[in-house]
């Protein structure tokens, strides 16, 4: 209905005001998802979430909110980390819980591709639109390719490991990304997970270069394959014999996520899994963090000391924007 069809920053507002919205879906870039969840669960509504739910521990700290809230409203929140619903990957990771690999030694992770869109300025933009215009290179809005793209890999491993790291240390860097743009187009981390578990972790979008996407868990018995996309996931021995293989396809994914939303609201039973995300995201930004400052950085230093906050207050379509600046290790101070 064109009535209903709304523009500007604030439509997100309009359509909470509608009273027969039971359902709405945020797929706007990921700086604004804290306070757009936030907002639909204060008006009752049910929600889907894409990924990431944070870009910084400002937006981390809404969403934990936001999730207490909407176990309280009894109103759902899902969220678009459609591997925690392939069927690849939910049994692969059962099976690494029930000990077929036997204790968890260490794991790796790579989200390694080609290059990503960029978006020139149109003439005429103001700073504001051309930035929600090319989105995805100013970290406030997409959190870098670590958050935005990557954050699938990290949540795996943290479904794997129970939860998040309690630190993380590394280093990236740029070489082939336009001169306007805050991004970085390497990280490379090592996370400690508690008793000691270590995660090497690698994310990359550099045109020309071996792509390389999926997480291997190492452990005492054997090792667990679990690859992106529609791959195999596959366990084996310690000497590479096969114990176990399934195909996945992440289509039905998508689909599942969609699925699992409707059914627990029609069953009175919403999910709410806001948290889990929020922790994925923000173990992404813990990440950011430690390799834009060249420091290690704490879980507890990000969930609860760090004042980082990259959403603007005075945020106008027609507005100025500070000029871009991208992360110099050494000189970009933890904050």
């Amino acid at each position: 209905m064109p009535d209903k069809m709304y523009s500007g920053l604030d439509a997100y507002k309009r359509i909470l005001d509608e009273s027969e919205v039971d359902v709405v879906m945020f797929a706007t870039p990921p700086g604004f998802r804290p306070y757009h969840v936030q907002a639909a669960v204060k008006a009752g509504k049910h929600v889907f979430a894409e990924k990431p739910s944070c870009v910084d521990p400002a937006g981390f700290r809404v969403c934990a909110a936001a999730h207490d809230q909407a176990v309280k409203n009894g109103t759902a929140i899902v969220t678009g980390t459609q591997y925690r619903r392939q069927v690849n990957y939910v049994e692969a990771v059962k099976r690494i819980h029930d000990g077929m690999i036997g204790d968890i030694v260490s794991a790796t992770t790579r989200y390694c591709a080609g290059g990503i869109w960029y978006r020139k300025r149109e003439p005429g933009m103001s700073d504001t639109e051309y930035q929600l215009y090319n989105w995805m290179h100013f970290v406030w809005l997409s959190g870098d390719q670590i958050c935005e793209q990557a954050v699938h890999n990290i949540d795996a491993i943290n479904w794997v490991m129970g939860g998040p790291p309690v630190n993380a240390y590394g280093c990236g860097g740029r070489f082939t990304r336009p001169e306007d743009s805050e991004m970085w187009d390497n990280v490379e981390l090592d996370y400690e997970y508690p008793g000691k578990k270590m995660l090497s972790f690698m994310c990359r979008q550099i045109p020309g270069t071996q792509g390389s996407n999926g997480n291997v868990i190492y452990g005492t018995k054997g090792t667990a394959y679990i690859p992106a996309y529609s791959g195999t996931s596959r366990i084996v021995d310690r000497d590479e014999n096969e114990l176990w293989s399934m195909k996945g396809s992440i289509a039905d994914a998508y689909k599942q996520e969609h699925k699992d939303l409707i059914d627990s609201i029609r069953a009175g039973t919403p999910i709410v899994e806001l948290r889990t995300t929020a922790e994925s995201s923000m173990t992404a930004v813990m990440g950011r963090m430690a390799a834009y400052a060249g420091q290690k950085v704490s879980w507890d230093f990000v969930t609860e000391k760090s004042k980082l906050d990259l959403f603007p207050k005075d945020l106008d379509w027609n507005g100025k924007r500070p000029k871009p600046q991208f992360a110099i290790p050494g000189v970009t101070k933890l904050n």
